[in-house]
């Protein structure tokens, strides 16, 4: 008798982990995608103004750089945004002294290596990657405009001192950039792909990294 009960139980347990392998790979987290996109560098082959073209190039990559995934860990304040509103982080969090979180509650408390599911419907992911941070306060750029956001990147003191090739291997290499193309369930990736904003970053560099006016 208790040698049937034990294999009721564990046929049980297999059926039940069977179901929750099932329901993990049905709902991980997976690269969503956007409608929005962003043109391609030939497109701006026709502006023959050298100067005029390298402005419309930065203005197109603006679109990622001015992105509610971009700005969300770029705010003036030292405390991320979450959301499409920018609304104020849940838990209310400080970058602290090193931009990874306040003493005792780390951005990895939460954060992972990789986006991770949650069983709620409001927010049904916790966004992480590898080297997980708030942007430092000289790299906060919530409500600036482009032209700001522009000469604030070139600005080495303000920069992390990053010369104009460190800027295009950061733009189009960094995981953490790349994180705004696949955000976990729930967040509206931002335009295009990374691939095509390092490009456009690459190619505005090459025409001589001007910047629209503030």
């Amino acid at each position: 008798m208790k040698r049937n009960a034990v294999v009721a139980l564990a046929a049980a347990s297999g059926v039940l982990l069977c179901v929750a392998v099932a329901w993990a790979q049905n709902t991980a987290p997976k690269a969503a995608t956007s409608g929005a996109t962003l043109k391609a560098v030939s497109e701006f082959d026709s502006i023959t103004d050298e100067r005029k073209r390298s402005v419309a190039l930065f203005e197109e990559a603006g679109k990622v750089l001015q992105h509610p995934r971009c700005l969300n860990c770029h705010p003036v304040e030292r405390a991320p945004t979450q959301g499409d509103d920018l609304h104020a982080h849940v838990p209310e969090v400080t970058g602290g002294p090193d931009d990874h979180g306040p003493p005792g509650m780390p951005c990895s408390s939460c954060h992972g290596k990789v986006n991770s599911m949650t069983l709620g419907d409001t927010l049904r992911s916790i966004p992480g990657d590898s080297h997980w941070a708030l942007a430092p306060a000289s790299m906060a750029w919530q409500g600036k405009s482009i032209g700001e956001i522009c000469e604030q990147l070139k600005d080495l003191k303000r920069n992390g001192n990053r010369d104009l090739a460190k800027i295009s291997h950061h733009m189009g290499t960094d995981t953490l950039v790349g994180w705004a193309w696949n955000p976990g369930s729930g967040r509206t990736p931002a335009p295009g792909t990374q691939k095509q904003f390092g490009a456009l970053i690459d190619a505005w560099i090459a025409s001589g990294a001007a910047c629209p006016k503030s």
